[in-house]
């Protein structure tokens, strides 16, 4: 994100953490504009008086690979404030003259903290207790630490879990502050703003929404656009961004794939073409979909295959209107994590979301994607900032390969049809008993597996429907969603019994990590 130079931000040195986004999440969150750089870009020229704090993120590597990471430590050298958060906290010891070795017990997950010391990024974090729960994902750890460094905290397994340097203004945590698992953590990044680098607030979702439109019109000039609408919630608010920066030069593009949700090419129509009046151009392609997916069952060709053909059709209808040379779309920060590295540092690929690591490597278009540095939940916020619909911005999230990723293996007319008939009974179950609201993200999904089962005292020999249906902030980490029995029994029997093909039901209780949101 572009930004006025003279407005003051916290700068995060990006060391391929997964978190470093929300990192800079939280900080917003607060109030306060951020920028995230890869650590192997950084210069000491490039900080400019903007910049009152630098955060050192966490990363996959270790201190003692100094030729697998690059880091220009004169940054250190300044008088600005420094946060190190887990590999960060590692490295500002190690650049200061103290010890980092690998960790006799190792901590990933849950671990308590006990306050050692008083500390201005510790000021009403602990509590009367003076001890919380964290998120710790570590392997090495400070052994030593350097010289005018003091303990602030301990853990069982970690004595420097949060340690400070009063002089340099130097801080490090162990554990991850950032992510929700840790008990009141925003606090520790709101005492290091407000008390240590003393910002004052300076964004909010007015800002974050002047700033983007203002980006689009400084990326698209005076070019035509194609925006690639599915009618969920991303698509939906940079569709809306892309209409209040550009107007008519804008064109929304809505494919049908074969593969939406029942009744979604319908209302979708209806939303955006008689409802908000936006230049739509609908396209049935879904033979096209299906016949480049025949017999295929790996999910990574299945979602390249998806992406590919999509670029296909944008260019194609580019071609037609003339004069495009943009495609937009919905992509956000989760998407980007778990398909690639975001700033250039080392991070751990997941999956190729069909938008990202799917895309083909030469397009005819050049990407504008204005969510990529946000999360689902302040893309909601914006949207309601643009003014859209509550029942847009409400959306369960909905993947752009569709139904091709909820039913593993390959993908028949008869398995969709079976599909989406069973997620339309789960949603509308959902929604009849007020619980649509109170779940991040729901869906059905077919698994390629085949049960016995006996109805009206005939066996049958028909396909596993799983449900699943999670909570979550930001899809980063999820959990699952504790269901009353009378309705799990509910919507199986409505599902079995109204559906040929089903015999079973099944509901996933697997929290992200270690699985994914959704299957494929």
């Amino acid at each position: 994100m572009s930004l006025d130079q003279n407005l003051n931000k916290i700068l995060i040195i990006d060391f391929g953490s997964q978190f470093t986004q929300l990192i800079a999440r939280r900080v917003r969150e607060i109030g306060v504009f951020s920028e995230i750089v890869s650590h192997k870009k950084i210069k000491l020229k490039d900080i400019n008086h903007s910049i009152k704090g630098i955060v050192l993120s966490g990363g996959p590597l270790n201190v003692y690979q100094i030729n697998k990471y690059s880091f220009d430590k004169k940054i250190l050298q300044l008088d600005v404030p420094v946060l190190g958060i887990c590999f960060g906290h590692q490295i500002l010891s190690k650049l200061n003259g103290g010890t980092v070795k690998q960790s006799k017990h190792r901590e990933f997950g849950l671990a308590n903290v006990y306050k050692k010391k008083n500390s201005l990024l510790t000021t009403n974090f602990f509590g009367i207790k003076k001890s919380k729960q964290v998120w710790m994902s570590h392997a090495d750890q400070v052994s030593k630490l350097p010289k005018n460094f003091k303990v602030v905290a301990s853990s069982t397994n970690s004595k420097f879990a949060i340690v400070e340097n009063k002089i340099k203004k130097y801080y490090g945590i162990q554990f991850h502050p950032e992510v929700t698992h840790t008990e009141n953590g925003k606090k520790l990044i709101s005492n290091f703003i407000f008390l240590i680098c003393k910002i004052k607030r300076n964004w909010s979702s007015m800002d974050q929404k002047n700033q983007l439109i203002k980006d689009i019109r400084k990326q698209v000039g005076n070019n035509k656009v194609i925006c690639a609408l599915s009618g969920g919630v991303d698509s939906s608010v940079v569709a809306q961004l892309l209409n209040k920066a550009i107007g008519k030069k804008l064109y929304c593009i809505f494919v049908n794939t074969g593969l939406l949700r029942k009744n979604e090419e319908v209302q979708v129509v209806q939303t955006f073409k008689k409802r908000l009046k936006m230049n739509l151009i609908y396209v049935n392609a879904e033979k096209e979909f299906l016949k480049k997916l025949k017999n295929v069952s790996d999910p990574e060709k299945k979602r390249k295959i998806i992406g590919n053909l999509f670029v296909k059709i944008f260019e194609r209808y580019a071609n037609k209107i003339k004069n495009v040379k943009f495609l937009a779309q919905g992509t956000l920060y989760p998407d980007l994590i778990e398909s690639k590295s975001v700033t250039g540092s080392q991070t751990s690929k997941i999956k190729s979301h069909h938008n990202v690591g799917g895309l083909p490597k030469k397009m005819n278009l050049k990407l504008v994607e204005p969510l990529k540095f946000l999360f689902k939940d302040e893309v909601r916020k914006l949207g309601l900032e643009l003014n859209l619909s509550k029942e847009i911005i409400s959306r369960h999230p909905f993947p752009g390969p569709g139904l091709a990723i909820r039913m593993p293996g390959i993908i028949t007319n008869e398995k969709i049809k079976i599909l989406k008939d069973a997620d339309y009974y789960f949603i509308q179950a959902l929604r009849e008993h007020g619980l649509y609201h109170k779940i991040w993200q729901a869906y059905a999904a077919l698994l390629p597996v085949k049960t016995v089962g006996v109805m009206g005292d005939n066996r049958t020999y028909e396909y596993l429907c799983l449900l699943r249906a999670i909570t979550s902030d930001d899809g980063m980490t999820a959990d699952y969603y504790e269901f009353k029995k009378s309705f799990m029994q509910s919507i199986s029997n409505k599902i079995v019994n109204s559906i040929r093909g089903i015999n079973r039901v099944v509901y996933d209780v697997t929290s992200k990590p270690p699985s994914t949101i959704e299957l494929e």
